[in-house]
């Protein structure tokens, strides 16, 4: 129960003398000060009031640094950086670098579905750097999937343009990839390194689908659209994201990070052109589902052609 104020008297008199001006104070109203006053402005009231949605509720410049760095920490920055060490590893190494081996999508237990456990938590937990670039990304009344066009709001012709952009990258990228092993910059790849299970074609999939997502969220959505809230031209944007492409496939040698890096100009070029991601997450699925899942069911003697 709340207490009341007591009543005013109404036979009081009024304590106004007649003839006083009656003074009604506006609490919205800014007091205007008398002639003469001094008017005494603070830092508050000087300060330049920024237009709705602008920087004031965006980080600084320094904070969006800080958070690329993060972000790239915990997904392709990290493994461009065991990926440097490890193609120093190979250079220093006694065998040539053409002589060495890589395997994608190996097998972590003899016993099959705990291998198959093991493959599915990867695939998940790798997908986690992915949730909070696009969390990071989104604004009031935007959604981050939205903002880098990774929505399903025109599949056709996300379809269309992936395959197109598969095409385009997929079959001199194989060239490519014969000509680095010819002159012994390029190591033998598996791709697609499972043990014989009844569940590893499904697995290649969404392993294929994995990568797509997490390379081209980051790489390209996330890190163009943060580059040029820092104010980085876009020779600039287009170049540092197509090296750390580059950089994190070097592990697979020196060719991979010239045909990775051109990769990246094309695919960077076309999110300019579009801010849409998902023609990308399309045409980087097609590429690596050919590749993981053809490796697997071609015969032993055309794998022995590609390595």
């Amino acid at each position: 129960m709340t207490e009341r104020s007591p009543a005013p008297d109404r036979g009081a008199p009024d304590p106004r003398a007649e003839g006083d001006a009656v003074v009604r104070v506006d609490r919205d109203a800014v007091p205007v000060p008398a002639h003469g006053d001094a008017v005494v402005r603070t830092e508050r009231d000087t300060a330049p009031v920024p237009a709705h949605g602008d920087a004031a509720r965006s980080p600084t410049h320094r904070r969006l640094g800080a958070e690329v760095w993060i972000v790239l920490g915990l997904s392709l920055g990290q493994s461009a950086v065991y990926a440097i060490v490890r193609i120093i590893a190979r250079l220093t190494e006694e065998t040539p670098l053409g002589d060495q081996s890589t395997a994608l999508n190996p097998s972590v237990s003899p016993r099959p579905y705990l291998d198959l456990t093991y493959q599915l938590l990867g695939i998940a937990f790798a997908l986690v750097p992915v949730a909070l670039a696009l969390y990071l990304l989104s604004e009031p009344g935007r959604r981050a999937i939205d903002r880098v066009g990774f929505n399903l709001v025109r599949p056709a012709r996300d379809l269309a343009a992936g395959v197109g952009l598969a095409a385009l990258i997929g079959v001199p990228g194989l060239a490519f990839y014969l000509l680095g092993r010819s002159l012994g910059i390029t190591v033998a790849i598996n791709p697609a390194a499972l043990n014989d299970v009844w569940w590893a074609v499904p697995v290649l999939l969404l392993s294929a689908v994995k990568n797509a997502v997490f390379e081209e969220v980051i790489a390209v959505g996330y890190l163009l659209e943060r580059l040029e809230e820092r104010g980085w031209a876009w020779k600039w944007q287009t170049l540092a994201s197509a090296v750390l492409r580059g950089a994190y496939h070097l592990y697979q040698g020196i060719g991979p990070f010239f045909g990775n890096l051109v990769m990246g100009l094309v695919f960077n070029e076309y999110y300019r052109r579009s801010r849409r991601v998902m023609p990308l997450v399309v045409a980087h699925t097609l590429i690596d589902v050919v590749a993981f899942v053809g490796w697997w069911v071609i015969p032993e003697a055309w794998r022995a052609v590609l390595v």
